[in-house]
């Protein structure tokens, strides 16, 4: 179980890559005090948290719903993973995860907790792909424990890096 969990974490923490949204989190909030900088990174890690246990709970079953096979689902979200790898190659955010309008948007917004920072930027096409992968793989309990486990511990770090990218230092 731990070695499961230890994989649904580095997945997940990769494809959401919160390191690589400070930049655009702090361009869209400059005249955003830190104390409100970090409160919509703290709405923003909770949305992104609950969609992604909602989906990885659920995903299989939204799925049935509109006739989508899982394996066909796992083909289209190759495709995506395969996109956002390709773009995490040249070392640059992946268009998936955001575009420039989106960024663009956002920075005219009062509030980007919800969109565009939780959906898309950190609960993106890629994140809810890997998040229903894992847990069609996770085949116990423990397992699936295991992967909403690492679901929460990565939204906890990335509201860590959104805190301390918003007030400019720790603590």
């Amino acid at each position: 179980m731990m070695e499961f969990t230890l994989l649904a974490f580095s997945s997940l923490f990769v494809i959401v890559d919160p390191i690589a949204t400070v930049p655009a989190f702090l361009a869209m909030t400059p005249h955003d005090t830190p104390a409100q900088r970090v409160r919509m990174a703290r709405l923003a890690c909770l949305v992104s948290a609950g969609m992604l246990v909602a989906f990885a709970w659920v995903g299989k079953w939204i799925f049935k719903l509109f006739g989508i096979t899982i394996p066909a689902f796992q083909m289209a979200g190759s495709i995506v993973l395969l996109l956002v790898a390709l773009d995490m190659l040249k070392a640059q955010r992946s268009r998936v995860q955001e575009t420039n309008e989106e960024t663009f948007a956002g920075a005219t917004k009062d509030d980007i907790a919800i969109t565009p920072l939780a959906v898309p930027m950190l609960a993106g096409p890629g994140a809810v792909t890997t998040a229903i992968l894992l847990h069609g793989r996770a085949d116990t309990w423990s397992k699936q424990a295991g992967l909403f486990v690492a679901i929460v511990a990565v939204c906890a770090v990335s509201y860590v890096i959104f805190r301390v990218s918003a007030r400019g230092r720790v603590g």
